[in-house]
């Protein structure tokens, strides 16, 4: 055999090595994933069909609608854990689509918020506070003003909602070639770990919609809240229906009547969100007539860096 050919050879075997190493740490984390979800929670049979939930703590009822790529595990990741250890009873449900929860015909967020108040009935709560975040906030919106006896407080982190158009953007549009780098991202199990390891920044950018310097300007608390939110967004095979109805209501959200909300509402945002969502928070909280309006300047769509302060926000809030 010749050099040439000896080194290609050579090359070839370090490849194989390579990618089948690769592909092992692949599976291992997969598994690992699968593992964690495993017996974490339970499947209510309801009057708006199958909804998976998890529950923690005890006190007064908050129920927690989670953000596109997430689950009952993010819901509880995105401060469910915490205030569960602050004196609430926290339920969080993993919203049409995503991992055991199916896809109803209509997937609405009237529909979706229906479903938060057949989950309650299953459950035996007659009242609860919302909290939605990012995506979930369309279904926690709708719950206050479709079953307004059964809401006594509305939390908003970071909602996608509507903003007029006379009303400046926060943040410009994703291109569509960056929404369709986004989709291929997210659209398989494979893609979304390799993407996660080995082009981090883009994740955090195009999924977290945070500009990644503010990560690595970080506390290490900070960049490890962030590392889990990334790496819990697997398996993300079992929420690509969600993701996708999510995207869907997500490009055009529809103007509700905020008005009809007569409990108190804290809505919270950050001006540096790469999905623009400052601008229509500080709209919906301006046409609430009990509302609370929280901004912070960096941060981007997971507030970094201001994490412990929004918890303390949402507690004080929710605290009598």
């Amino acid at each position: 055999m010749s050099s040439l050919g000896a080194s290609l050879a050579g090359l070839l075997i370090v490849a194989a090595v390579v990618a089948g190493s690769i592909y092992a740490s692949y599976r291992r984390d997969l598994r690992a994933k699968l593992r964690r979800l495993k017996g974490a929670s339970v499947v209510a049979q309801t009057a708006c069909g199958p909804i998976e939930y998890a529950e923690a703590g005890s006190g007064a009822s908050l129920l927690i609608s989670h953000g596109a790529g997430g689950g009952f595990d993010q819901g509880m990741e995105f401060g469910g854990a915490s205030l569960a250890l602050r004196g609430f009873y926290v339920v969080a449900m993993s919203r049409f689509g995503y991992l055991r929860t199916p896809m109803p015909r209509d997937a609405s967020p009237s529909a979706q918020a229906d479903a938060h108040a057949a989950l309650l009935d299953a459950l035996g709560i007659t009242r609860t506070a919302i909290l939605g975040v990012s995506a979930g906030a369309s279904s926690a919106i709708q719950f206050a003003i479709r079953h307004p006896h059964r809401c006594s407080a509305v939390v908003l982190l970071v909602p996608i909602a509507f903003k007029p158009p006379d009303v400046a953007a926060s943040a410009p549009k994703l291109s569509g070639f960056a929404t369709k780098l986004l989709l291929m991202i997210v659209g398989s199990n494979a893609k979304y770990w390799l993407a996660s390891r080995f082009a981090r920044d883009l994740v955090v950018k195009l999924v977290l919609a945070t500009p990644p310097k503010v990560v690595h300007a970080a506390s290490k608390f900070e960049q490890t809240r962030v590392a889990r939110l990334l790496d819990g967004m697997m398996p993300i095979n079992e929420r690509a229906a969600g993701i996708i109805n999510d995207a869907r209501v997500s490009s055009a959200p529809e103007r509700y009547g905020l008005e009809q909300i007569e409990v108190p509402t804290l809505v919270v945002s950050v001006r540096d969100d790469l999905y623009g969502t400052y601008a229509a928070a500080a709209y919906t909280a301006a046409q609430l007539p009990h509302a609370r309006f929280v901004g912070y300047d960096t941060g981007g769509h997971v507030w970094v860096g201001h994490d412990n302060d929004v918890l303390a926000q949402v507690v004080r809030f929710l605290t009598p």
